[in-house]
């Protein structure tokens, strides 16, 4: 269950978790937060640790104190045919509070179903990512890209931001 505020970046090479399979987006992340007022700014390796890749940081100085949720977490419901349904369920209180369901074609290397918010659905494809990767269908799959070539990273978010995978926002006409 992944902080719903953290945008995660990039793999953390030497994780310090002993299982880091078991965290929430299936490996450990490094990135930015998105929290009002807070965002772009880089956690340190100890909050990384502690509280974005694990959600309910009820300690973090940044997260707010009204939020839809605390925690994100995934899994892959269904896997054939090379066609992921991947369960999100964002949970506040340790309840779920909101709940869906994001299709990714493995053959075709996109999503046909996505998260409207920006932030979820950057974790759903790092959790995808490293999915793919531990049962060894991601050298056979290219992930999505930008037409710079480029990871895709950058979505429209609700209220009219695009965040981009360095944690920029930027507003969208």
């Amino acid at each position: 269950m992944a902080c719903p505020y953290f945008l995660p970046q990039k793999r953390i090479e030497n994780p310090p978790w002993p299982h880091p399979a078991r965290l929430p987006l299936g490996d450990a992340w490094s990135g930015c937060c998105t929290a009002p007022g807070h965002d772009g700014v880089r956690p340190t390796d100890e909050e990384l640790k502690d509280g974005c890749n694990l959600g309910y940081a009820r300690h973090c100085a940044r997260l707010p104190v009204s939020r839809a949720a605390d925690a994100v977490r995934f899994s892959v419901a269904r896997d054939r045919d090379h066609k992921l349904s991947v369960q999100f369920v964002c949970e506040i209180g340790y309840a779920p509070a909101a709940h869906g369901m994001l299709q990714f074609d493995a053959a075709a290397g996109r999503w046909s179903s996505e998260h409207a918010d920006a932030r979820i659905q950057k974790m759903a494809e790092c959790y995808v990512e490293t999915y793919l990767s531990r049962t060894g269908t991601a050298s056979q799959i290219e992930m999505p890209r930008q037409k710079n070539g480029e990871a895709r990273g950058t979505r429209k978010a609700t209220r009219g931001r695009k965040i981009a995978t360095d944690g920029r926002e930027s507003q969208v006409s």
